[in-house]
């Protein structure tokens, strides 16, 4: 029995609702206005396995309007995904695989976390990056091995967002034509109708971009969502933008066209006038066979990939090496020679003899690994000189899609949005610059990489008033430790060369985001043996020890280890016991074993003083009531760098007389 498109849409917007109901909380409204443009994405175009959600060659999919879970959840419980019926009536609830926003890795079928808007379309323009760069890298003559679509639903809140601004003009300025986005035209946001605070011409905005766009679709016509999927399938030049006009809460005879319908429950009555309606004669939770049968995708998915298996095979018997080489980056495996080569690298960092800054060291050490990792791609955010992070091996994907650096331009949101989505997609191991005071721009997606654990390495420059002229706008005060109290990011402030090669080795052997803050002045290298050579990797370890047993102890990072360093020097020759621990990275040390922390900062030494010009706060737990904070604790000033540092006391001169100081108080 043939079933219509209408029912096979009211199966989405009636199991919606009612997981909202039965949570008693949610957003039932996009998910029923959005249900006839699922109905026919999903069940004529995206090329996806139920049963294998990972497939290499799979369209990919993001919920950009994130708080729209439920119609994803239905969607991919009609499919054949693995949520069940009980996994839907448990939206919302702690541990299950139905959590308020789509999220990464929780539920097969996500491809990445949403709700923050206008992050999923940026995420989005980073997987549709990914698979046009990656094509151009492994694809020969036919053999279309990575081929495929990348489609989003976004609404008006995602619209208004400024990164959708940043993150589409880029996507249209690199003809992603694999790009299709969906724009649910419903005209309600939470506080109303949007015309009172947003009447954006949005068609023309998409085409100033260099966008095809496809307006007046009517969201609730099959047949009008099929012409536009279509004619967005066959532009292949330019993203593309479908502005479907959509009635929220289509269906409910009270609350649809409405906020009321936004984020909150329909209510029990409202929902049986909903199911009269619609016409749904089942009860809550209950889909007959037959809708069903109509909506499974196994079968098709298996032939999908059954299809691509075999062109795959004689891809590899055609190009074998080429095959090996993708299947090694899209399975985030480290070439085998990595180990040796890149601890060969260290070694001879670790024999340099000469100050430079930290951003250079950075730039040094990339020049080397660049060559071991292919899959490395970068990009700037409109900085890459002061950033110095395009090597003498990048090529723009600009001018060359099998290249591997990207210009953000100024769109440090947009960039590090984009860079998560390349880091998700796999084959490639994305890292970003900006200055360290304007990751502020980008902060949410900084958050959202840690959330993910997405392997996206983050590089920010000019850490701190040693930047100098440029003055309190552009000085970082309270930036550091808001990056270091991100959960699951590891950050790092390397001292010179040797950290620096340290921190990104670190970063990129790991399962997650780093940040990776450096200087824009030069510093002076420090001299180690190989224990602690060794140690860095624990995060913190003893740079400097006078010849006892430490009477006090000097915590720093950066470029005010040189300061520890040079005032541990002169109170050891006069007679004090100083010990000066280098702490790069925080949350590295502290996952280390309680032995090791103990050997580093033992507990019977409460004299410490941390050393950091920035806000000092997060360093109390490590100095305690009897310890002190150099550190700053107000915006910075215009002037040179010499003359700020003497300006906030951050000098040898000052941590000696305190070190005194702290000394002469605990003899009483």
């Amino acid at each position: 029995m043939k079933i219509s498109k209408q029912i096979l849409a009211n199966a989405i917007r009636v199991l919606s609702m009612d997981m909202v109901q039965n949570a008693n909380s949610g957003h039932p409204g996009a998910p029923m206005g959005m249900a006839d443009i699922a109905e026919v994405l999903w069940r004529k175009y995206l090329k996806h396995n139920p049963k294998n959600p990972r497939w290499i060659n799979r369209d990919r999919f993001v919920l950009s309007n994130g708080h729209a879970s439920a119609l994803i959840y239905s969607v991919l419980h009609l499919l054949g995904y693995n949520i069940s019926i009980k996994d839907l009536k448990n939206f919302r609830k702690i541990h299950s695989k139905t959590p308020g926003h789509p999220e990464f890795k929780v539920s097969d079928g996500i491809e990445m976390t949403t709700g923050p808007l206008g992050q999923g379309i940026a995420s989005a323009i980073g997987l549709a990056i990914s698979e046009k760069v990656l094509s151009a890298q492994f694809n020969r003559p036919n053999f279309n091995i990575i081929d495929h679509h990348t489609y989003v639903f976004l609404g008006d809140g995602c619209m208004m967002e400024g990164i959708s601004h940043e993150a589409c003009s880029l996507a249209g300025n690199m003809n992603l034509g694999k790009l299709i986005a969906i724009y649910d035209n419903n005209s309600i946001s939470i506080d109303g109708n949007i015309k009172n605070w947003f009447d954006d011409d949005t068609a023309t905005r998409f085409e100033s971009y260099g966008w095809h766009v496809i307006r007046n679709v009517d969201g609730h016509n099959s047949k009008c969502i099929d012409s536009a999927i279509q004619e967005a399938i066959h532009e292949i030049k330019k993203p593309s933008l479908l502005i479907c006009d959509t009635i929220i809460g289509f269906g409910s005879p009270g609350k649809s066209g409405s906020n009321l319908s936004h984020g909150a429950p329909l209510g029990e009555i409202e929902i049986l006038d909903t199911r009269k309606q619609l016409k749904w004669k089942y009860s809550p939770f209950i889909i007959p066979e037959e809708i069903y049968n109509a909506w499974n995708a196994v079968s098709s998915g298996k032939k999908y990939e059954s299809i691509w298996n075999k062109k795959f095979y004689e891809y590899t018997c055609a190009h074998p090496e080429l095959s090996k080489e993708l299947m090694r980056r899209l399975n985030r495996i480290l070439p085998k020679s990595w180990k040796n080569q890149v601890n060969n690298i260290i070694i001879d960092i670790q024999k340099e003899n000469y100050n430079t800054a930290t951003r250079q060291s950075s730039k040094n050490f990339l020049e080397k690994v660049s060559a071991i990792l292919p899959e490395f791609i970068g990009g700037s955010a409109d900085l890459t000189p002061s950033t110095l992070t395009q090597l003498s091996r990048s090529i723009s994907i600009k001018s060359n899609m099998s290249g591997n650096y990207i210009h953000y331009g100024a769109r440090e949101f947009g960039m590090t949005s984009i860079a998560n989505g390349i880091a998700i997609y796999g084959g490639f191991i994305p890292y970003t610059a900006t200055f360290l005071i304007f990751m502020e721009y980008a902060i949410n997606a900084v958050r959202m990489a840690a959330l993910m654990k997405a392997k996206h390495i983050m590089l920010y420059t000019h850490d701190s008033i040693g930047l100098g002229e440029d003055g309190p706008t552009h000085q970082p005060i309270e930036q550091l430790n808001h990056l270091r109290i991100i959960p699951n990011l590891s950050v790092w402030r390397p001292c010179d060369q040797v950290e620096t090669a340290f921190s990104w080795k670190h970063a990129i052997e790991r399962n997650g985001p780093t940040a990776i803050v450096l200087t824009r002045q030069n510093v002076i290298k420090q001299h180690r043996n190989t224990e602690q050579l060794k140690n860095i990797s624990k995060g913190g370890y003893i740079l400097k020890e006078s010849i006892n047993k430490p009477k006090l102890i000097l915590i720093s990072t950066g470029s005010e280890v040189q300061i520890a360093v040079r005032a541990y020097e002169i109170l050891s020759n006069d007679g004090y016991q100083i010990r000066v621990v280098s702490l790069p990275c925080t949350d590295l040390f502290e996952s280390q074993s309680e032995e090791y922390r103990e050997l580093v900062l033992p507990k019977i030494v409460n004299l410490r003083i941390a050393i950091e010009a920035g806000v000092s706060n997060f360093w109390h737990k490590y100095t305690g009531s009897y310890g002190m904070v150099i550190g700053i604790d107000t915006f910075g000033k215009s002037g040179s760098e010499k003359d700020l540092f003497n300006f906030f006391k951050i000098t040898v001169d000052n941590v000696i007389n305190q070190a005194k100081i702290l000394i002469k108080k605990s003899k009483f």
